[in-house]
């Protein structure tokens, strides 16, 4: 994809004979001035004229400049809330807000280069950190609102609800801004699937699968060590000693 490209949306026709929506082509715009003169030189203006439509257009799909930086979120949003709503009630709650997690992490690689470069752009502009920031609260709030209402019998249920929300948002997060910083150069859903896990085996009622490429001390047997010291020996002594110890074949 060049850079000037917009993310494609779910059911488009691709094919260079299409003209891409008008949503897409002011998307598309944007970026493209957005690299070439910078975030805060490129106004609403500039876009709609290099998209070849009037102001009016613009704002018909983007209620400011910020939002055409993040064009799929709010139908993400959506499609996470409409998932939980979803469900019949049997499913185990953990597992349940993990699998609506991964539509974000879908959402960002149908489209990788893109994804780059809205990363890119994103930690270069102060006000973009904020506008996400404020994205990421909603997701949070949305999984939060489900597990207050799976959990709302257990003692501390609202408590747990909002910890697990907030846990599974830092792991997906954590994971999908290795992928992003890589370049997209390593494998998504392996990244964010072992990020999840760790938040499942912390809250889940049910064990998680490992991805496959992810070992842990439990698979290699050489990992096992057994460290002699004496008593009353500080415990940072002891890490330290862990952590120099030389491997063995």
């Amino acid at each position: 994809m060049s850079s000037s490209s917009a993310a494609p949306r779910r059911g488009e026709k691709s094919g260079a004979a299409a003209k891409p929506p008008m949503r897409d082509a002011l998307v598309a715009a944007a970026f493209r001035l957005f690299l070439e003169r910078g975030y805060e030189q490129t106004t609403v203006d500039d876009i709609v004229a290099l998209a070849g439509v009037g102001r009016r257009s613009f704002f018909r799909y983007f209620p400011s400049k910020e939002d055409v930086v993040f064009p799929d979120h709010e139908r993400c949003l959506a499609d996470m809330t409409a998932f939980l709503s979803s469900g019949d009630g049997a499913e185990e709650p953990v597992r349940r807000v993990c699998d609506a997690a991964r539509l974000v992490l879908l959402m960002y690689a149908e489209n990788p280069d893109f994804s780059v470069q809205r990363y890119r752009l994103t930690k270069q502009v102060p006000g973009l950190r904020a506008y996400e920031l404020s994205v990421v609260w909603r997701y949070e709030r949305a999984l939060a609102d489900y597990l207050r209402r799976r959990l709302r019998d257990r003692r501390d249920g609202t408590l747990h609800a909002d910890v697990i929300a907030a846990a599974v948002v830092a792991a997906h997060n954590n994971a999908l801004r290795s992928w992003l910083r890589s370049g997209a150069g390593i494998d998504p859903e392996a990244a964010v699937d072992h990020a999840l896990g760790s938040v499942r085996s912390t809250f889940g009622t049910e064990p998680a699968a490992r991805p496959s490429g992810w070992a842990t001390a439990q698979d290699r047997a050489e990992d096992v060590m057994v460290v002699v010291t004496r008593r009353g020996t500080p415990l940072w002594r002891v890490v330290q000693e862990i952590e120099t110890a030389p491997a063995r074949d």
